[in-house]
């Protein structure tokens, strides 16, 4: 018999091998010489089992090539092994960041042996009710969550575990985590405050997206505004749309009522090229005239000229947060009910010292021009 069709037993002794689609669970364990409760609970993680124990039995698993069977592991455990992701394609979201996300899901449930069902219809509750009326999932991962989400009442309602990615105003009862938004948008003032600036403004998401009451633009919102009257800073804050045209026009009237601001702050990651260049186009150098902070993608911030000082947001950290949570909750294990990330500011070319004027007024420089 070729080496190719013989496998090592634990004894040494070589044995017929099988093809890894035929290879079973009891074939792993007569391998690794265990029971084969203890190839199981290896594989599923159930019960601690020894170091020593636990590599021989992957060991083997990578020796014979051995495959779980999903539909059979289902069966056993009565689950689908998939989890739902509830992001539904508004207007005013933002594609790229959005994917971050789900990206983040999809890595993180394949860690823990699950699919994912990617559910982007806006179908409100009745969709959540669709879906926790099937078997097809065991538990669901929200998106876009609003202040007062008509989907909250019947999550707390529904049979099947479930996490948020945001948080709604009434989060009693529920699983959420996400970034501190309003603590991002505090940092932002705070670090433009340091700096000297009087005189700012929040350039923020498409007006649909206040409009639809949605959680983290308002807790942004919120945070930049509070900051700006504890610090005794002159503020505004706006929408923010997407094309050029809106940008630039914005701006001009921001400027036009407001010819001393010194200080943006921009949460809008579709927005941001396009104010940079926007403030070029009405005189304003960055960070000169005007520092601009971003509350951003890393690599939306570096990419930039100049580079922005901004908030990260933390797409991948939140979505492998939510799945660790939503898989405690399945195995029946505590979680915290509200799971708020720190905001994390990095300093970059965008902002510096605020302008001043011959006369020592801050904001002075580049006014009228």
């Amino acid at each position: 018999m070729s080496p190719a069709s013989t496998s090592p037993g634990p004894d040494g002794a070589e044995q017929p091998a099988k093809r890894p689609d035929m290879v079973t669970i009891a074939d792993v364990a007569r391998h690794a010489g265990v029971a084969v409760s203890t190839v199981s609970y290896v594989l599923s993680g159930k019960r601690v089992i020894s170091a020593a124990t636990r590599e021989r039995v992957l060991a083997s698993v990578r020796k014979l090539g051995y495959h779980p069977n999903a539909g059979a592991r289902a069966l056993a455990s009565k689950r689908a092994n998939v989890i739902a992701l509830v992001l539904p394609l508004r207007s005013g979201m933002h594609l790229p960041v959005l994917m971050q996300f789900a990206t983040a899901v999809v890595t993180t449930a394949r860690q823990f042996d699950h699919d994912v069902l990617l559910v982007t219809a806006d179908e409100g509750a009745a969709g959540l009710r669709r879906i926790a009326a099937s078997a097809m999932v065991d538990g669901i991962v929200l998106m876009d969550v609003e202040m007062r989400d008509a989907r909250v009442p019947l999550l707390r309602r529904l049979g099947r575990p479930s996490v948020l990615i945001g948080f709604p105003a009434d989060a009693a009862g529920l699983t959420c985590v996400d970034l501190d938004f309003y603590r991002a948008g505090q940092a932002c003032v705070d670090h433009l405050a340091a700096l000297g600036h009087r005189r700012i403004a929040l350039l923020g998401a498409p007006a649909v997206v206040y409009d639809r009451d949605t959680g983290f633009a308002h807790r942004t919102r919120a945070g930049f505004t509070e900051t700006a009257r504890r610090h005794g800073i002159n503020a505004h804050a706006q929408p923010c749309e997407e094309s050029y045209e809106a940008i630039r026009r914005e701006l001009a009237g921001l400027l036009e009522r407001d010819p001393d601001l010194t200080g943006l702050v921009v949460h809008n990651e579709a927005a941001v090229g396009q104010v940079l260049t926007a403030l070029r186009s009405l005189g304003r150098a960055v960070p000169d005239d005007v520092s601009v902070v971003a509350i951003c993608p890393d690599e939306v911030a570096e990419r930039a000229d100049p580079t922005l000082t901004s908030v990260l947001i933390p797409a991948e950290e939140v979505g492998r947060q939510a799945v660790s949570l939503l898989m405690r909750k399945l195995e029946g294990d505590p979680v915290p009910e509200a799971t708020l990330l720190d905001p994390r500011l990095t300093v970059r070319a965008s902002t510096a010292p605020a302008a001043t004027g011959p006369n020592g007024v801050v904001g002075a420089a580049g006014a009228g021009r």
